[in-house]
């Protein structure tokens, strides 16, 4: 499992997303320098519409840069992929393999999260069947994908108040927007443009979000 906030740290912790496209080369020194920003938990390799052997690269070369640092590696949609480049988990989405096959490729111990989009059913669903995190969103507009959902900060608090499976919050999130997120408890903003494009650069933008997951803090929450 993706290690949760713990009272050492604050409370949210940032869930990284790769960008839509990169050149892996170049692109792991602008990861390197956006994980000295701070805190980081997770880093998902997202890359659509690309071969296999693109995503093999591309893994060999940001995996060791996040394992490295005690950070999850996690690579989107593909269980199959990620049980073969031991990665440390798999996100499945709507459209990609089940909950029980990423499972079965990737047995007990490692990460498996689930996309519930604005969904309850899926995500009780979900977190009954054993997902090690459930993902809600989109939350705001996004240009990285078309959202076929709109979640609103209820259903994380609604969430948090249910059971102990962590949540991830995404789409469109910036450091910002996303106070009700942090109030209504989300353990993780998953986080893209916000990150690769910010004006002072990814390491900015990582230190910036840190500082707001600690002044909010478990306190701030009602």
């Amino acid at each position: 499992m993706i290690p949760a906030p713990d009272e050492s740290r604050a409370s949210t912790r940032l869930y990284l997303l790769t960008p839509p496209a990169f050149a892996p080369d170049a692109f792991a020194k602008d990861l390197e320098t956006a994980l000295a920003g701070g805190d980081v938990a997770a880093l998902q390799l997202r890359l659509k519409d690309v071969d296999d052997g693109t995503i093999r690269r591309a893994a060999r070369i940001l995996k060791p840069i996040a394992q490295d640092r005690g950070i999850a590696f996690i690579l989107n949609d593909r269980p199959d992929l990620a049980a073969e480049l031991d990665c440390d988990g798999v996100h499945v989405g709507e459209e990609d393999a089940s909950y029980e096959e990423a499972r079965r490729l990737l047995g007990p111990r490692r990460i498996v999260g689930v996309t519930c989009g604005s969904s309850r059913e899926r995500a009780i669903g979900a977190a009954e069947a054993g997902a090690d995190y459930v993902a809600f969103g989109a939350f705001f507009p996004t240009a990285t994908k078309a959202a076929k959902h709109r979640a609103d900060p209820e259903i994380i608090a609604w969430w948090s108040e249910t059971t102990i499976v962590p949540c991830c919050a995404i789409g469109g999130i910036t450091a910002e927007n996303c106070g009700p997120l942090l109030d209504a408890g989300a353990d993780f903003l998953a986080v893209i443009g916000a990150v690769w494009n910010h004006p002072a650069g990814p390491q900015r933008a990582v230190g910036e979000f840190n500082a707001l997951f600690a002044r909010y803090g478990r306190g701030h929450r009602g």
